[in-house]
């Protein structure tokens, strides 16, 4: 099946400072707070569940250099000319959330792969230079913090292990740059595998998702995060992924303490 990942990565003229990698994580692990469920007998409405959700929710826009090497010129040391490549700025867009109003913001790892420079654009208006905690290729999550003065609003996170197939669910996110839109749909499938056999467990999902959606929040109907937004079907436009919240929520201590995520493997030995 043909995946590609849900964000976007687009040339520009934008060149910035590379963004500082901080070097100690928050004294204590985000406070998850759940959101009540909807009230007995009356229907969930997810207006109520995007305006909660919706001040929690970030566009990030990263910056960093590619090099390239000129038409006609030879590869860098070839010939004895060592030419020297320009670098072509490059920018790219996706989405977050923020999990604890100290700044903590979960987004994909690939949103941020090879940033140097990670700005976060609030629901309000404001916008941060946002330092990158820490990173999992794997899981494709990525912590990301900013300093804002002032306690920042959250959303809580749900628990992905009770997501049933077709549970209604909603995505937040900046697809194509349209920033807070919000889809709704149901789970498709839980526990779709797409890269790693061993470790994904993605939950597919029929609300909308597009460049631009990616590590944005797929909500429940009590306005928990069940999944991060990750990928897309290259052959439908209702097949999307995202990653399971509590498979984030296990590596989320490491990320927090390390910047990295430190998994046991199991090696055989032939003797002879």
């Amino acid at each position: 099946l043909p995946i590609f990942l849900a964000g976007s990565f687009a040339p520009s003229t934008a060149v910035s400072a590379p963004v500082a990698v901080a070097p100690a994580a928050p004294a204590s692990l985000p406070v998850l707070r759940s959101a009540a469920p909807p009230a007995a007998g009356f229907p969930a409405s997810f207006a109520d569940v995007a305006e909660r959700a919706n001040p929690a929710v970030v566009s990030i826009d990263v910056a960093s250099r590619s090099r390239r090497r000129p038409a006609g010129s030879p590869p860098a040391g070839e010939g004895g000319f060592g030419f020297r490549r320009p670098e072509t700025p490059r920018r790219g867009t996706g989405t977050g959330f923020i999990v604890d109003p100290a700044g903590v913001i979960l987004t994909n790892q690939h949103v941020v792969d090879g940033a140097e420079r990670v700005m976060v654009k609030l629901a309000d208006g404001r916008s941060f230079k946002a330092a990158i905690i820490g990173a999992d290729a794997d899981l494709d999550v990525a912590v990301l913090k900013v300093d804002a003065g002032t306690p920042l609003p959250q959303v809580p996170l749900g628990d992905s292990d009770t997501v049933r197939v077709g549970e209604w669910v909603c995505a937040i996110g900046n697809p194509f740059a349209y920033e807070h839109t919000v889809t709704v749909g149901v789970v498709s499938f839980v526990g779709r595998k797409l890269f790693d056999q061993s470790l994904d467990h993605y939950i597919q999902t029929d609300a909308a998702i597009s460049f631009g959606n990616s590590g944005g929040p797929l909500l429940n109907t009590a306005g928990e995060v069940v999944g991060i937004n990750t990928a897309v079907s290259r052959q439908a436009s209702n097949i999307g992924f995202a990653v399971p919240v509590n498979q984030v929520r296990e590596v989320l201590p490491q990320l927090l303490s390390t910047g990295r995520v430190a998994r046991g493997y199991l090696r055989s030995e032939e003797h002879t």
